[in-house]
Order: C-alpha cells, then structure tokens, then sequence
C-alpha cells in the first residue's frame, strides 16, 4: 500500500478531490503496468510503453476494426505491387514548433528497422523509404506486402536527426494531441494538451499515469476516487469491481492470448507425438474456466478470434488415455523429466497456470520441474533457446495474423525451434498477398499446420478491460491494450 500512499498524499481526498479533477486537473490512469520507458524504439512490442506514448507520438495510419484510418497520412495509394505511396497532412507541426516533413517519415522508420527490435521482421520485405518531396513519402518492397499498413500503424513518427539522443525520450517531442509534461521512471508519467496540435484538441488538459503495482491498490484508488481508470482487474476482483459504487467496469475480446512453447530442437519435444501427449493430456477448458471466468475463453486457434486471419479450429480434447499411447508410440511408456519456465511476476494466474499444467502432466508419468525466472533473466533464455517449455503471454499489436504467425513461426525465426518449410512458404503467400479473403484462406492453413503439429498449447484468448469511475465518458477499450484516452471527458 506504500504505492497507494504516496498518492494519497499529493492528491488529496475523495469525493472532493474528484470533484476537483473533474473542474480540470485532468485524468488519472492507473495501469497495470506502468510503462518501464518512453522509448517505443527500444520498446515497441510494449502495450504499457506505446498506450501512453501514443498520445504523444503518431503513426501514418490507425487501425479501426480490419481496416485502416488517415492520421499523419491522409492518402496512400500503390502505383504498382511494389511500391507504396503516402501523401502526408499538410500544416502539421512538432509541438515545438517543427512542420512535419516527409524526412521526418523517413527517419523515424529506418530508425526503427535500424534498432533490430521485436518488430524488425514486419520490415525484412522493404527495400526503401524515400521522401519523395515534402510530403510525400514512398516505400518500395521487394514482393508485394499485403501488411504494409498493418506494418506503418506501429510506426510512430519522430523528429529527423533527435530520436538518437537518450535525453530525447526523456520527453519525446511529436505531433500529437499531448506533451510529455513530466516523466518520473517509477512514480508517475504526466501529459498535458498540446495547444498546437493540428487536430481536434482532446477535452481532458491532462492525464498523469500513477504507478501502483499492485491490484489492491490500484482498486482502492479508484473506490476513493485517488484514481479514475485502472486495468488489468484479476478473475476473483471483477466482482468486487463491478459492485463498487461510481465504477463502470467493462470488457471486450482482446488481441491478447496465454500459451506454452515446445522447444522443438530440443529431445523429446522433437516427435511431434510427445507434444500431441501433453496438450491431450491437460483438461484445458477446465483449467481455463476456473483460473479466468469470464475473462478469458478457450483458444481455438494460435492467435485470437478478433485477429484478421484467425479461423475456428478443434481445440484438443482431454484424453488422457490417447496421451499415454502417444508417448509410448514415442518411447516413453513411463513418462520422461523435464522443466518449464516462466517470467516470475505478480500474475498469480500465470503462476497458477503453470502449476494447473504440471499437476496435470504428472499424471501421465511426466515430471515438470517449474523454473520461474526474473524477466531479463527469462527473456536472454528464451531468445537463446535455453529452456524445454515455455510459458508466455502475447499479444497481437496490429491485429493482424501476420504480426504473430509470420514474425515467430518461420524457420528463420528461430524462436522455438520448430521448422517447416511448407508453413513458411504459405506465411510468406500470406504476406504477399493483397487479397484479404486470400489471406485468410492461406493463415487458416498455416494455423492448421501450427495447430496439428502441436508446435505449443494454446489455453486462451483474453479480455481486455477498463475499470473507471462515472464521471469518466468517451472510452472505446483498445482490444491491443493499448489504451487512448483522447476522447475521453471528465464530468461533475
């Protein structure tokens, strides 16, 4: 409560302090996670680095359902398969005063490609960014790339020539309807309104963004009114939630999605029909049911239902009794040992989880040793392949299958050790191609592939939720958990 503390002190009290925020002090967001950065370079996978930066930095285009919005672009075209044309805003300034040129475009993109980051793979097809003339920015690929759009949406643009500087992210400079007014790594993150942001200007002065870790608090600051939105509400809290007066808590399906990797280079996760043994032999749906309730449903693919390219597949059965011949047609009649690691954090669930699995595998002869490990930690293992399963969260940022299926399962990608050459090439036609329905036609076919092959289990799809208080209207839940709060309104 330590956390929760500190803001009391500075806020004040109750109904009375929110009766002042609502006469202008601004909105106060207490996320579930607080972001650890401002560097969406260095972060750009990170929902809890880009929700907040996003009302700072903008993209080319944004996503609404499967199609695409004009934001810094108010026009693209493509004058052949290879080649993408965006025609930018006119009259659009950096909030210190900046106009907004193609080079800036330019700039901010190969300092994404250059940084090697998480994303690097949605840009492996482009050949060149080029400002054509000031407004106009041209992106030339070397194969027709049906998620270029998906791909500029998760481009935020920056200043050419100050985005390299360390101190730069301290308060990242950009075009949107917010400025970095104060940022203090731990404690809080402030964002007043941009006076000359090019578009409508947002009704909130201010949002500040609170860092209070734990769930109880962050419950408690918003009961009290110390807090106006939080997230990320645990399975047995919804109730408590929902019951409180002054607090709307709702829910949508989200792009977000719980499973356990094999490590296919690794014995015995080499035979296919060792990894078929342990996902019949878990009763998913039960384990699902009771860790998450209404916030999570059974997966029924490797990526989430509201993910463009997600089909409906079988999800595995319990069936113990099919496990054990499996493994015994493997040669492992009596079971074998093996471990299962994770990022040791607060997510009890996924704690929980991981125990639900390992009981469950005993049972079948199979004994899993648990290795939670700090994230740095777990993270150097996973992308060194250091580990014989893998338990991890995801999600889907562009809300587009390639993003998932065409960034981790490749065989270049080397993320599990898992290699099929036949699933490569109809990722790669899936990339290529400009056809939606064609698309999905072929990443139903991959998932298929993903899915027999028992590449790894996959549990659940997740919800994404927002607790706020009554006085806070306007909010549309981001199913990619990363919130905007540009549209929101403070009321008495």
């Amino acid at each position: 409560m330590l956390a929760l503390a500190g803001v009391l002190a500075t806020t004040g009290c109750g109904a009375t302090e929110s009766a002042k925020n609502a006469a202008g002090k601004g909105l106060r967001v207490a996320p579930a996670t607080f972001p650890v950065s401002l560097n969406i370079y260095q972060y750009p996978a990170e929902a809890a680095v880009q929700g907040p930066v996003q009302h700072v930095l903008e993209t080319l285009v944004t996503r609404s359902g499967n199609d695409y919005q004009p934001r810094l672009a108010t026009k693209w075209s493509q004058p052949n398969d290879t080649t993408w044309t965006f025609t930018l805003r006119s009259g659009v300034k950096f909030s210190d005063g900046k106009a907004l040129t193609a080079d800036d475009v330019k700039a901010s993109a190969d300092a994404l490609i250059k940084a090697g980051s998480s994303l690097a793979p949605l840009w492996e097809p482009v050949k060149s960014v080029t400002a054509t003339d000031e407004h106009t920015v041209t992106i030339t690929t070397a194969q027709p790339l049906g998620t270029m759009l998906a791909t500029v949406s998760l481009l935020p643009i920056t200043e050419a020539g100050k985005a390299s500087s360390e101190s730069y992210w301290k308060k990242p400079i950009g075009t949107g309807p917010y400025t970095v007014k104060e940022w203090s790594p731990d404690k809080q993150l402030v964002l007043s309104r941009n006076a000359k942001y090019w578009g409508a200007k947002p009704s909130i002065p201010a949002i500040t963004y609170l860092n209070i870790p734990e769930e109880s608090a962050r419950i408690t600051a918003l009961s009290t009114g110390e807090a106006d939105v939080t997230n990320g509400i645990g399975a047995d809290s919804v109730d408590q939630v929902k019951k409180m007066p002054g607090v709307t808590y709702d829910t949508k399906p989200g792009y977000s999605y719980e499973f356990i990797w094999f490590n296919s280079s690794r014995k015995p996760f080499t035979d296919k029909r060792v990894r078929q043994a342990l996902w019949y032999a878990v009763d998913v749906k039960q384990i699902v049911g009771d860790l998450y309730g209404e916030q999570a449903k059974l997966a029924q693919a490797p990526i989430p239902q509201p993910v463009f390219g997600a089909p409906q597949l079988s999800p595995y059965p319990y069936d113990p009794a099919k496990a054990k011949k499996l493994l015994a047609e493997a040669g492992y009649p009596h079971g074998f040992s093996t471990t299962i690691q994770w990022a040791s954090s607060d997510d009890t669930n996924q704690n929980s989880l991981g125990q639900a699995f390992v009981s469950y595998w005993a049972k079948i002869g199979v004994k899993v040793k648990p290795l939670p490990k700090e994230r740095s930690v777990w993270l150097e293992d996973l992308n060194k392949l250091k580990w014989d399963m893998n338990l991890q969260g995801n999600t889907v940022a562009t809300g587009d299958a390639d993003y998932t299926l065409g960034r981790l399962y490749t065989c270049d990608a080397k993320r599990m050790g898992y290699c099929n050459h036949k699933l490569d090439s109809l990722l790669a036609q899936a990339k290529a191609t400009l056809d939606p329905a064609e698309r999905t036609a072929l990443y139903k076919q991959a998932a298929q592939i993903i899915w027999s092959d028992a590449v790894g289990i996959f549990p659940a799809d997740f919800t994404v939720d927002l607790a706020y208080r009554k006085n806070v209207t306007g909010l549309t839940i981001d199913p990619a958990g990363r919130q905007s709060f540009v549209h929101a309104k403070l009321t008495n």
